[in-house]
C-alpha cells in the first residue's frame, strides 16, 4: 500500500463537459487556490449534448460539434482551476431509447470491469485524498451517465485500495474521503424566492419541488463566498451548452444572484479519517 504522503490532492468525477462547472466549481476553486493539486476525471466527451444556445447552432459548429464540445470544457476548467483533465475515453450514452444509448461505445454500455480500471489507473497515479463524485440518488435528473459515475466511482476507489486488483496500474491507493454533489432544497427554494421577491418568473416549476430533498444528508457545506464569477465563467465558457439569456442560470443580475447561498454541499459517503460532523472542509482530518 503507498503511503499517505502524497501532496493534497482533490479529483472530481463528472460525466460531461460542462457538469464541472454547475456542480462544485467554486469548491474546486477554492482549493486550487490553497495549493492543492486538482484534477478533473471527464468520463464522456458530452457528444450527445444538444445545442442550447441558439446563437450557437450553426453548420459549422454541428460540423465539428465533439471538438468544440472538448474546447469549453478545456476553458471552463482553466477558470475554475483544475490542473489537469482527464479523458476516460467513453462516448455520451444520451438518453435511454436513443441511438447514442444503444452505441456500444457508449459509457453505460462500457464493461464495468473495464471502465473501472481506467479509473483505477488515474486515481493511482494522482493519488488524491479526497474524491468529488455522484451519489446514489439521482432520481430527479436519472441520465444514464449520471448514474454511470456514481457505479465506477464507487467500484474504482474500492480497487484502487486493494493491490490485487488492475495490479498493472501501479501501486494501492486509499481514498481517505469520498463525497457526493447534492444541489440542497434550501438552495433551490432561496433562488426561488429571489425571483419571486424581483416580481420576476422563477424558471423552478412545481416539478423542482416535487423532487426528493436531499437536505437531511447533507454533511459538508463549503464557503463559496466571492466566487460566483468563477460559476457563472465556467458555465458561460460553455457556449454551446449555456444559454447566456438562460433564466435558469443567469436570470437574476449577478450581485443578487451572488448572496443567494454561497455555499456548495456535499454528503460525506465515506471518511477514514476522525473529522467530526458537520464540517465545512472537505480536507478536514487530514494532515
Amino acid at each position: 500500500m503507498a503511503p499517505q504522503t502524497a501532496p493534497r490532492c482533490l479529483l472530481s468525477i463528472h460525466a460531461h463537459p460542462d457538469d464541472e462547472a454547475s456542480k462544485g466549481a467554486g469548491t474546486v476553486h477554492r482549493y486550487h487556490q490553497a495549493g492543492a493539486r486538482a484534477v478533473l476525471v471527464c468520463c464522456t466527451g458530452g457528444e450527445a449534448g444538444d445545442i442550447l444556445n441558439p446563437s450557437m447552432d450553426t453548420p459549422e459548429i454541428r460540423a465539428r460539434l465533439d471538438e468544440v464540445r472538448l474546447e469549453e470544457l478545456a476553458t471552463s476548467a482553466e477558470i475554475i482551476g483544475y490542473d489537469e483533465i482527464v479523458m476516460l475515453g467513453y462516448r455520451d450514452s444520451g438518453m435511454p431509447d436513443t441511438p447514442e444509448n444503444a452505441d456500444p461505445r457508449c459509457f453505460a454500455r462500457a464493461p464495468l470491469d473495464e471502465a473501472v480500471g481506467r479509473l483505477v489507473a488515474i486515481i493511482r497515479r494522482e493519488r488524491p485524498q479526497v474524491v468529488l463524485t455522484y451519489g446514489d440518488d439521482q432520481s430527479g435528473y436519472p441520465h444514464p451517465d449520471h448514474l454511470r459515475v456514481h457505479e465506477v466511482s464507487m467500484a474504482a476507489i474500492a480497487a484502487a485500495a486493494d493491490p490485487e486488483q488492475h495490479a498493472e496500474t501501479g501501486p494501492a491507493w486509499s481514498v481517505a474521503k469520498i463525497y457526493w454533489s447534492v444541489w440542497s432544497r434550501r438552495r433551490l427554494e432561496a433562488t426561488h424566492q429571489a425571483f419571486l421577491d424581483a416580481a420576476m418568473e422563477s424558471p423552478f416549476s412545481e416539478e423542482w419541488f416535487a423532487r426528493q430533498s436531499q437536505d437531511h444528508r447533507i454533511t459538508t457545506t463549503i464557503d463559496v463566498h466571492g466566487l460566483y464569477a468563477v460559476r457563472t465563467g465556467a458555465l458561460r465558457a460553455h457556449a454551446t451548452q449555456v444559454d447566456p439569456t438562460s433564466p435558469f442560470w443567469f436570470g437574476l443580475p449577478e450581485d443578487v444572484a451572488a448572496t443567494i447561498h454561497p455555499f456548495e454541499d456535499y454528503i460525506r459517503a465515506l471518511s477514514t479519517v476522525d473529522a467530526p460532523l458537520p464540517e465545512d472542509d472537505l480536507f478536514a482530518g487530514l494532515a
